[in-house]
């Protein structure tokens, strides 16, 4: 994955009528298309990240980090997509299982958002409306600013938070659609594909 360039903003999609439900086979498209493993067995859900109330060797995704987490997709997908809160679960956990420095810095870049959210609205990221979330984006400098991991406070919420879900989306084959990416990366497709593709007969 390359977080380096920035991804199409959701609000850059096309407008859709279709009601585009994202499902577990999204996911796992998704994940692929990141090179992380999909066999961890079972479902991919946050019990595999906590062990008990205690932070395990992958981070603490606690009930507020994913809350923030889940807030956040909503503001960056079209709103055509549905089943946002399965689909972020299960491509975040399979996304950071094994990985436990970018699991710290994906937990990090959450606490960073719900600190701003406190210091500029006196609430948490997830519990602001949508057109106050994507203003605090905009105040936060997070849509202007350079992935880096190591950066200052935006580019670190770039990185770990923004450029990740917007990679998610549009690596499926339903976020695909959406943008006119037939074959997203890791998702084969089939025949149908290219027969759209194919120019009327004469």
């Amino acid at each position: 994955m390359n977080h380096d360039e920035p991804p199409t903003d959701g609000t850059d999609a096309e407008p859709s009528d279709t009601d585009a439900t994202l499902t577990r086979r999204d996911a796992i498209a998704a994940l692929t298309a990141v090179g992380a493993a999909t066999a961890i067995g079972g479902s991919l859900s946050w019990g595999l990240l906590s062990d008990g109330d205690e932070a395990t060797d992958t981070g603490r995704f606690g009930g507020d980090e994913r809350a923030t987490l889940t807030a956040l997709a909503e503001v960056l997908y079209p709103s055509a997509v549905t089943e946002i809160p399965a689909f972020v679960e299960r491509y975040t956990v399979g996304r950071v299982t094994d990985r436990p420095e970018y699991a710290s810095g994906m937990a990090e870049a959450l606490a960073t958002l719900d600190d701003y959210g406190q210091q500029w609205a006196d609430d948490r990221f997830a519990d602001l409306p949508r057109d106050r979330r994507e203003a605090l984006l905009e105040s936060m400098g997070v849509p202007t600013a350079s992935p880096d991991p190591d950066g200052i406070d935006p580019e670190r919420v770039r990185f770990y938070l923004v450029n990740e879900l917007l990679f998610a989306l549009y690596a499926t084959p339903t976020g695909g659609e959406l943008v006119g990416i037939e074959n997203p990366q890791g998702y084969p497709g089939g025949t149908a594909s290219y027969r759209r593709g194919d120019p009327d007969p004469e």
